[in-house]
């Protein structure tokens, strides 16, 4: 597993990452994750089950994203799929430099490769051009593409140019054990209702939304409370709409939240409140489900796949929108027409973590090397992408190749040392000592 994206920083890729990893190692797999490094956290490092981080010390230069070099990381990757018998290279997050670095490598050593992406993108500011360019630079040696909703799979064909037959649909899933109601909580909904929000607090996940929903809806009901929990550039935005309109006493502001602890913030609050303006699937919204909540959301991206009906109300993305939602829920709520503590036995049965590991690995057994596109029709493929970008791909495929030529040369695969595998008897060591 290879991202830009793993803990210490939390987040649903993270969590995606780290919980799939921990599913394929009970199937019997060996699974090591690569990233880059975190402050002082660097070098290699066990987790549960003996699965093994890789914290590369690489630069990085934009919301945790390595600085993309192409080629940099090839002898450091390269050293470690020999030393760890890597099969399958699995990059996440279509945004992650290393992500695709890794891909390109593992292709080019002949390993299988997988891309999952967990987000939507668009097609006209600069950022999204660019970074649909390099996808379909990546997307050339990748074997197979799991996306985690309908809707992104259609929107990484298109920005990729891919074979819509080569795209798989896994969602993402929760430990529904991990989000539990509160069964000591009486809710009285005529008294109070707590609208929870738990969010990075960016432009895409709606924050510029929530801060000017707030004022109106305590506007609306003098009996409903916020707990919003998230961190990011809008959180100063939303302190200044709180001191404005003077909400400090039905407003609460907590700043981040480690992931451990979202169970206990949902479970103060009746409505769960999610105003993206966009989302590939929104693991939030059924962890919030799970932990008995009526959600209130957006209908963008993947998000009307996530949860049934009975679950969500919609909302277009505009605040009157989702004021008017939210006071209907509340409505809801308070007339008794919706019964919320039957939503994590449902939930439960809808999203599990081993059916996502067993999709998985029949995505990884469909791959078959015989059937690879040559290096000279991957070239053709490249020389397509466009007068300037398809003959800097190609520039950079020949490179690539050469440099594994180079490191084969100076770095033979007999003379790379094997790291002893984690199994049930070095657990049992492990135990014991």
């Amino acid at each position: 597993m290879v991202c830009d994206f793993f803990y210490p920083q939390p987040g649903g890729v993270e969590f995606h990452i780290y919980h799939l990893s921990q599913k394929l190692i009970a199937q019997g797999h060996s699974v090591i994750i690569i990233t880059h490094n975190y402050k002082d956290r660097r070098g290699v490092r066990y987790l549960t089950n003996g699965l093994k981080v890789y914290y590369i010390p690489f630069f990085t230069f934009y919301r945790q994203t390595t600085f993309p070099t192409v080629f940099s990381a090839f002898p450091v990757l390269r050293n470690i799929f020999i030393r760890e018998n890597i099969d399958i290279v699995h990059g996440h997050a279509s945004m992650s430099s290393l992500a695709h670095e890794a891909v390109l490598h593992g292709s080019t050593m002949g390993l299988k490769t997988v891309l999952t992406d967990h987000s939507l993108y668009g097609f006209a500011d600069i950022g999204s051009i660019l970074g649909n360019k390099t996808l379909k630079f990546t997307l050339n040696s990748c074997d197979r593409v799991i996306c985690v909703s309908n809707t992104c799979k259609e929107n990484i064909v298109l920005r990729g140019a891919i074979n819509p037959l080569l795209v798989s649909v896994i969602p993402n899933a929760v430990i529904s054990e991990d989000f539990k109601p509160n069964p000591r909580r009486h809710r009285n909904f005529k008294e109070k209702i707590t609208i929870v929000v738990i969010s990075r607090l960016f432009p895409n996940k709606g924050a510029d939304l929530l801060a000017g929903m707030i004022p109106k809806i305590c506007a609306a009901n003098d009996k409903v409370n916020f707990l919003i929990a998230g961190d990011g550039p809008k959180f100063i935005d939303i302190q200044q709409t709180i001191e404005r309109h003077r909400l400090q006493d039905r407003v609460e502001l907590i700043g981040g939240v480690k992931h451990e602890k979202v169970r206990d913030v949902m479970i103060q609050g009746d409505i769960y409140l999610h105003p993206s303006l966009t989302e590939a699937f929104g693991t939030v919204l059924v962890e919030a489900a799970s932990c008995g909540l009526l959600v209130v959301t957006t209908r963008v991206g993947g998000i009307p796949e996530v949860l049934p009906s009975n679950m969500t109300i919609f909302a277009t993305t505009s605040v009157d929108s989702l004021v008017d939602a939210t006071l209907r829920a509340i409505n809801l709520l308070r007339e008794n027409k919706i019964d919320t503590s039957k939503f994590h036995d449902q939930v439960a049965k809808m999203y599990d973590w081993t059916n996502v590991a067993i999709r998985t690995e029949n995505v990884y057994d469909s791959v078959d090397l015989s059937d690879r596109v040559s290096k000279l029709g991957k070239l053709q493929n490249l020389s397509k992408c466009g007068i300037w970008a398809g003959n800097l791909f190609v520039i950079c495929f020949v490179v690539n190749e050469f440099i594994h030529i180079v490191l084969k040369w100076l770095w033979p695969e007999d003379q790379i040392e094997r790291s002893i595998k984690w199994n049930s008897q070095s657990k049992k060591r492990y135990i014991e000592q």
